[in-house]
């Protein structure tokens, strides 16, 4: 059973596919149903997809397909009836009154960014795939984003990047995945960077630094550590977090 903004969202998706053959995008699906962010969109459609209503067409930006609509589409609310005249004299409130509440505030704050709603999204880059064999300033293409919750984020500036390739599939990455990357130029060993080797080649490892070398390694035994130069590697980010579609 669909929830009630699940229903107005297929909807809608359906109403626009069948206009123009284009599904809406996420602005005009967040306004059409008045919510305030994009997050709750995406939640609504992963939802949808779960429960095989829609089906996101791959290799194309806002491709959704309308599988099915539900046999019976779930009544509008009615408005609650007026309440009746009654013969009790409601006691008139003084402007003056003011209730003496507290408003807590609960979210928490990271170091060096203000307190966030969860429910926030924030846009970030998608980059492309890091197996492309370029460096990030040369894949950078602003024109292609994706939204992220706000909880997600540290402070500083992040992109992202789409996994290509199972070399660290036993630190939980997968081809396909999505990450999300802190820019830094500088990490911790033990830290799973975004690694640009020799101006050319942009790599995905874990790094560990030994004297004037550095070891980038892979998290799956088929392939192997990789040492260079101190001079030959410049981090370009560290991973924060990972996003996956099932």
């Amino acid at each position: 059973m669909l929830t009630r903004k699940q229903q107005e969202l297929l909807f809608f998706i359906n109403e626009r596919l069948n206009e123009g053959g284009v599904s809406p995008s996420f602005d005009e699906m967040k306004d059409a149903l008045g919510l305030k962010s994009k997050s709750g969109i995406h939640r609504l459609i992963t939802g949808l997809e779960e429960r095989g209503f829609i089906r996101r067409l791959p290799h194309r930006a806002r491709a959704l397909e309308v599988l099915r609509l539900p046999e019976k589409p779930m009544p509008k609310a009615k408005a609650a009836p007026a309440p009746a005249p009654s013969a009790t004299v409601t006691p008139e409130v003084s402007p003056r009154f003011k209730p003496n509440v507290i408003r807590g505030d609960f979210r928490n704050s990271l170091p060096g960014r203000p307190a966030s709603n969860d429910a926030d999204a924030v846009a970030l880059p998608l980059y492309g795939r890091i197996a492309a064999g370029l460096p990030i300033e040369a894949m950078r293409d602003n024109s292609v984003t994706i939204d992220i919750p706000a909880s997600m984020l540290a402070a500083g500036d992040h992109y992202a990047l789409e996994v290509a390739g199972d070399s660290m599939v036993e630190a939980g990455i997968l081809d396909g995945d999505t990450i999300i990357i802190q820019r830094c130029e500088t990490a911790e060993n033990g830290t799973i960077v975004v690694a640009l080797v020799d101006q050319q080649e942009v790599t995905l490892k874990r790094l560990r630094r030994k004297g004037n070398s550095i070891a980038l390694e892979p998290a799956n035994p088929n392939y192997e550590t990789r040492v260079f130069g101190s001079d030959r590697v410049n981090v370009q980010g560290r991973l924060v977090g990972l996003i996956r579609r099932y």
